[in-house]
């Protein structure tokens, strides 16, 4: 697709081959809405409510308590991670599920200090998304001692690195094998944040040392979903959770006065899993166990050019412009950005934005179409046009942009 600018007719033979073309019925979308905001909170996969249905009325309404063995409740942090290991480059019994993103980071940074004692530097960058900042300054403040460095000054003295490895504003993607190598030569530790790749495209974390991210977004568990903890097996004997809640316990039902951790990743479980929320997750993932992530890739860096190329140079390309170097997300810069999203949204186009001038446009190849991109870009090319967004109820801020 270089260099070529296609018209809607060619993107509708396009999706007519699309070899993920029998997804797009997977998933729940309103009639006249072209949803690219799969990079904050993906569209509800079709068997959810059956599947919730089902965990409600059959396992809990039917076993009520005895739904923990009965259900498999209780197995559901590891099974479930088992279940995600493959979409990140990872194995069995690496990969924890439970609690939050924000959760899982103080968990993962916490652990790797703890590796390392005798350094006292945490190095991050500017451009992750907060959570991750105020995560790591409140441990820093916690512990007492220690010194946040940016990404620009280096890995020297490092303990612990912590980086995304797509930047959640701009789409702009980090060389994972390449920078864990660095960190590593530096004797750093090294975390990923993977809440904007895991289910956009292929990922793979087995050379680093921890890694977090959530489900919601582009594995459409839903709001609220649960996050997910990779620990390196050479790291699980060693590494230690310092949130020593009940469920990460060697024996849970022992009921001891004393914490004795799990072995393995069990350790960094911390509560009673949410089982509703799981339930959903469990959706998602009947779906993802079927798609070729290499397909998805292919297809989210030709969404995302096609996109570019019909935006032209309208707005200002706030992402990298090779599509290879970013996730699958464009974003674009306009001074009045928040009224032009809300202007669009109300056209049936939904995106988002991010401070202070960002417009998102998240593309979700399981159920998004060549089409659709054809059909935003237009829309969003006569909201431009006809200055459709300097209407006064498009100023007004919603509480979540």
């Amino acid at each position: 697709m270089t260099g070529v600018t296609l018209d809607r007719d060619q993107c509708l033979a396009l999706d007519a081959a699309d070899p993920l073309r029998e997804f797009k019925d997977e998933f729940v979308l309103p009639e006249g809405v072209i949803y690219l905001v799969g990079n904050s909170l993906g569209a509800p996969p079709r068997r959810a409510a059956e599947r919730l249905r089902r965990t409600v009325e059959d396992e809990w309404g039917r076993h009520l308590v005895g739904g923990w063995n009965h259900a498999g409740w209780y197995e559901q942090p590891l099974t479930a991670g088992d279940r995600i290991a493959p979409l990140i480059g990872a194995g069995p019994g690496q990969v924890v599920v439970g609690n939050t993103t924000s959760i899982a980071v103080f968990q993962a940074v916490a652990a790797a200090l703890k590796l390392r004692p005798e350094r006292r530097v945490i190095v991050s960058d500017t451009r992750n998304f907060p959570t991750d900042h105020y995560m790591v300054q409140g441990l820093a403040s916690l512990l007492g001692g220690y010194e946040l460095r940016d990404l620009s000054e280096g890995f020297d003295d490092a303990a612990v690195v912590l980086l995304s490895e797509v930047d959640y504003r701009t789409g702009a993607r980090q060389d994972v094998p390449a920078v864990t190598a660095e960190a590593h030569a530096a004797g750093a530790l090294i975390v990923w944040d993977l809440c904007h790749s895991v289910g956009a495209m292929e990922v793979d974390v087995s050379g680093a040392d921890f890694a977090v991210g959530c489900t919601y977004k582009y594995l459409n568990a839903g709001p609220g979903a649960p996050a997910f903890l990779y620990v390196n097996p050479r790291h699980q004997a060693a590494a230690e959770n310092v949130l020593s809640g009940w469920y990460g316990h060697a024996e849970p039902f022992a009921f001891e006065s004393g914490y004795r951790p799990a072995e393995g990743v069990r350790r960094f479980a911390v509560s009673t899993p949410h089982v509703l929320s799981l339930a959903a997750l469990d959706a998602a993932l009947e779906v993802w166990e079927r798609v070729p992530m290499a397909q998805v890739r292919a297809k989210s860096m030709a969404l995302g050019e096609l996109f570019v190329k019909l935006v032209g140079d309208r707005l200002e390309l706030a992402s990298p412009a090779d599509p290879a170097a970013r996730g699958s997300q464009v974003s674009l810069r306009h001074p009045d950005g928040y009224p032009v999203m809300r202007a669009l949204i109300d056209r049936g186009v939904h995106g988002d934005f991010r401070a202070p001038d960002v417009l998102r446009f998240g593309f979700a190849p399981l159920y998004i179409g060549y089409t659709d991109v054809y059909d935003a870009a237009t829309t969003l090319l006569e909201v431009l046009d006809k200055e459709l967004w300097r209407e006064e109820k498009y100023a007004t801020r919603l509480a979540v942009t």
